[in-house]
C-alpha cells in the first residue's frame, strides 16, 4: 500500500497499474502546492499508511476513473481537485478557485447496518474514526456543491409597514421576484423585491392568515386562515381567483404539487385540525380526494417528489399517501402509517424541499420562454438533485425528540434523535440535502447530518424560543428567528459561533425566508413591520 515517506508532496498519488509518467496522479501532483510537513501531519497518522487505494464514485454508483493510490492526509480540497482533473483531463487551468467544490462520502457499517458517512477533514482521520481497514480499496462516493457562493446578509436595508396585525408567514416566490407576507390582520400581501414596496394589498379572509405557499412555477398563490377558508391568488394582478370554504376548522399547512410531475401546477393539499387532508384542482375549484385517516389535528402536509403526500398529526402519527396512478380511484389511498414519536407531531421536512419549492429557477431565476422549457428545467432539476438517492423524511415533535425516516422504504425511522428539551417546532434541509436544522422552544437550534442524522453541533445564543430557520440556496449559511425579537445568521455546518445577530424588531419574530437567488432575507413580526437583510 506504501510506506509512509517524507516526500512533502501534497498529491503523490498515481493511477493503480499504471507506469505512464504522464498519467493523472504525475498531472495532479504538479497542478497542486506543495505540503510543509508539521508534527501534527506526523503525529495522528503514524499508525496508518502514507497512502491508501481509493476508488471513486459519482452518486449513480457509477466507478469514475481506475483505482488511485492517494496519501492518507488527503482532506476535501485535494480529492475535489483529483475530481476535477477526472472529469476534464483537458484542463489545464491550475486556478483551484475556478473548480467545483465536492464531498465525499464513504460507506462503513454502524451497528450492522450500512451508513454513508462524509470526509469532513482528511481521510485518515475517517480512516480512525470508523475503524476502516486500509488494505482493501476504499470506495469513496463524491457530490458537487454549490457553485456559487451566497454573501451572509449583515444589515437591514429596509422596513416595510403596512400590516396592522402580527405578520404569521412570509415567502418568497421560486423565481425570487416577489415576497408576500399573511398575518393576523386577515390580509395578503405582495411587495416588489426590487423597490421594497407594496405591490398589491389583497382582502377575502375575514380571519387570520396563518399558511401560504407559492406554487412551483410561481404562477398562483394560495393563502389559508383560522376559518378553513383556502383562496388562490394571481400573484400579478393582486386578485382573488376562487374562494373555498375547504375545512370546517382551521388550515393548518398546504403543499403543492411539484413541477416535475405536473406542468400544469394545478394541484395543491391542505391540512386542517378537522383531521382532514383535502387535494384540490386549482383551475376547476374542484375538491380531487379527501384523505380520511387521522384522529385529530393535521399539522403537516408535504407533497413529496415521488409521488406520495405526507401528513403529520397531533395523533402523534405520520401517514403516506398516494397522489398518482393511471385510476383517479388510487390518488388518497393511504399507503403507510409511520409510529414512534411519543407526542404530536408538529412538522415534517423532506430532504427534496427546496428544490420542490423552486420548482424550476436556479439561483440565477432566470425566465424561461414557454410552460414546456419550464417544465423540463424542473424535470431536470429534480434528476440532477435526486441522483439515485431516496427521500429523505424528519419529523419533530412535541415529545422533543427527531426521526429521520427513509419514507419509500418502510415504516421504520432511520434513527431517533434526541438533544432537545422541549417541543421540536420547525425544521429545514439545506437546499444540498447534506444537513437539517431544527428549531425548538428551548432556545436552540441544532445541526444534524441530512443522510445519518448524526448530531452536528447546537447554536446558542437565543434567549427566548426559536421559530423558523431558513438555508441560504448555497447551503453555506443558515438564519434563526426567535421570541427574542432577533434574528441570527450562522455559518454551516459547524454554526460554533453566531456570525451575526440581526436586531431591530420590536417585538417577536413569527416569520422567515431567504430569497431563492440569495440576495436578501426576510423576517417578519408582531410588531406588525417586516424587515429586509442584505450583505
Amino acid at each position: 500500500m506504501g510506506d509512509k515517506n517524507t516526500g512533502g508532496i501534497a498529491w503523490a498519488g498515481s493511477l493503480v497499474g499504471s507506469e505512464n509518467p504522464n498519467n493523472l496522479g504525475y498531472r495532479y501532483s504538479h497542478a497542486h502546492k506543495r505540503y510543509k510537513k508539521t508534527d501534527a501531519d506526523e503525529d495522528p497518522d503514524k499508525d496508518l499508511p502514507f497512502n491508501v487505494v481509493v476508488q471513486f464514485k459519482n452518486r449513480e454508483g457509477e466507478e469514475v476513473g481506475n483505482l488511485i493510490d492517494i496519501p492518507t492526509n488527503s482532506d476535501i480540497d485535494s480529492m475535489s481537485l483529483l475530481i476535477h482533473s477526472l472529469l476534464n483531463p483537458d484542463d489545464d487551468d491550475e486556478d483551484s478557485n475556478k473548480k467545483i467544490p465536492y464531498s465525499f462520502y464513504a460507506k462503513v457499517k454502524r451497528n450492522g447496518v450500512e451508513d454513508d458517512v462524509e470526509v469532513t477533514s482528511t481521510l485518515a482521520n475517517l480512516i480512525k474514526d470508523h475503524g476502516i481497514g486500509t488494505e482493501d480499496v476504499i470506495a469513496l462516493t463524491y457530490q458537487p456543491l454549490a457553485v456559487f457562493r451566497v454573501r451572509p446578509v449583515t444589515r437591514c436595508t429596509d422596513t416595510m409597514p403596512g400590516h396592522t396585525e402580527a405578520i404569521l408567514h412570509l415567502s418568497y416566490s421560486p423565481d425570487g421576484r416577489n415576497l408576500a407576507s399573511g398575518g393576523g390582520d386577515t390580509t395578503v400581501r405582495f411587495w416588489d423585491v426590487n423597490t421594497n414596496t407594496p405591490r398589491h394589498t389583497c382582502r377575502g379572509h375575514k380571519n387570520h392568515v396563518l399558511c401560504t405557499a407559492w406554487s412551483p412555477d410561481g404562477k398562483r398563490f394560495a393563502s389559508a386562515d383560522l376559518n378553513g377558508v383556502l383562496i388562490l391568488w394571481d400573484p400579478i394582478k393582486g386578485q382573488a381567483v376562487s374562494t373555498i370554504k375547504a375545512h370546517s376548522k382551521h388550515i393548518t399547512s398546504i403543499a403543492w404539487e411539484p413541477m416535475h410531475m405536473n406542468k400544469q401546477c394545478d394541484r395543491l393539499a391542505t391540512a386542517s385540525k378537522d383531521s382532514l387532508v383535502k387535494i384540490w384542482n386549482a383551475r376547476t375549484k374542484r375538491n380531487i380526494a379527501t384523505l380520511n385517516g387521522h384522529l385529530d389535528s393535521v399539522e403537516c402536509v408535504k407533497w413529496g417528489g415521488e409521488g406520495l403526500l405526507y401528513t403529520a398529526s397531533r395523533d402523534r402519527t405520520i401517514k403516506a399517501w398516494c397522489v398518482e396512478g393511471h385510476d383517479p380511484k388510487d390518488v388518497g389511498k393511504l399507503v403507510r402509517t409511520y409510529k414512534g414519536h411519543g407526542h404530536r407531531v408538529n412538522f415534517l421536512a423532506l430532504s427534496s424541499d427546496y428544490v420542490i419549492r423552486t420548482g424550476p429557477f436556479d439561483h440565477k431565476c432566470l425566465k424561461f420562454k414557454s410552460d414546456e422549457e419550464a417544465y423540463e428545467a424542473a424535470v431536470e432539476k429534480y434528476k440532477t438533485f435526486k441522483a439515485g438517492e431516496p427521500e429523505r423524511m424528519v419529523s419533530g415533535s412535541d415529545d422533543f425528540t427527531l426521526f429521520l425516516w427513509h419514507p419509500k422504504e418502510g415504516k421504520q425511522p432511520l434513527k431517533r434523535l434526541t438533544g432537545h428539551q422541549q417541543a421540536v417546532n420547525h425544521i429545514a434541509f439545506s437546499p444540498d440535502g447534506r444537513y437539517f436544522a431544527s428549531a425548538s422552544f428551548d432556545k436552540k437550534t441544532k445541526i444534524w447530518n441530512g443522510r445519518s442524522g448524526d448530531f452536528i453541533s447546537t447554536l446558542t445564543g437565543h434567549v427566548g424560543a426559536v421559530y423558523q430557520v431558513a438555508w441560504s440556496s448555497d447551503s453555506r449559511f443558515l438564519v434563526t428567528a426567535s421570541k427574542d425579537s432577533t434574528a441570527k445568521l450562522w455559518e454551516m455546518p459547524s454554526g460554533k459561533r453566531c456570525k451575526e445577530t440581526l436586531p431591530g424588531h420590536a417585538d417577536e419574530v413569527f416569520a422567515l425566508d431567504w430569497s431563492p437567488n440569495g440576495s436578501s432575507v426576510s423576517t417578519g413580526s408582531k410588531d406588525r413591520t417586516i424587515k429586509i437583510w442584505k450583505h
